[in-house]
């Protein structure tokens, strides 16, 4: 492999970790009622697990309540049904017509709680992309071996990994950063 190539893999790869994470953190509770709360939440339709957003329109007319307008009335009992069971705490009040969500604001632990989790998962998403760099660097060393690369130019190519990871690393502290200063305001 040429070093572009090698460049661009890795580049590629710390894009889809930072997009997994990005997506990870859409799904965190914030005390707000947001529709990208509901996205892991995936309802038995037709023997398939859909997403809701995919069967019915979810909006959100307050901070604190979400409303679920299914497409098709006969979804309404599916749509509760996984809601009640998935692990977002959240319990469906159905009045035959839409699914109201109401959101209770969280307490100071559960900000904390919340906190952590978004460490935990911005540490993840940054090993992922540590692992990206290794993979790259034995590329790098893998075409010095077969006299693709010079050992300059091998050695140029990890130092631009390294530059890549520490630019991937940044963004995700700055979305933790974000998502925690967000779940920590009252």
């Amino acid at each position: 492999m040429t070093s572009e190539e090698i460049l661009l893999d890795a580049e590629e790869r710390m894009e889809k970790a930072l997009e997994v994470f990005r997506n990870e953190l859409k799904g965190l509770r914030t005390g707000r009622a947001n529709p990208a709360l509901l996205d892991s939440v995936r309802v038995d339709y037709y023997g398939s697990p859909t997403p809701i957003k995919n069967i019915a329109s979810i909006s959100s007319p307050d901070p604190q309540q979400l409303v679920i307008k299914p497409f098709n009335a006969a979804d309404l009992k599916e749509i509760e049904k996984a809601i009640r069971s998935s692990d977002l705490g959240l319990a469906p009040n159905n009045d035959g017509k839409v699914i109201r969500l109401q959101i209770p604001p969280m307490s100071g632990d559960q900000r904390k709680k919340m906190v952590t989790l978004i460490k935990k998962l911005a540490e993840e998403a940054k090993v992922a992309s540590r692992n990206i760099r290794r993979d790259a660097n034995k590329h790098f060393d893998q075409s010095e071996k077969d006299k693709i690369l010079t050992e300059d130019e091998r050695d140029k190519g990890k130092e631009e990994v390294q530059e890549l990871l520490k630019s991937y690393e940044a963004k995700i502290d700055d979305l933790a950063d974000k998502k925690s200063k967000e779940i920590m305001e009252q």
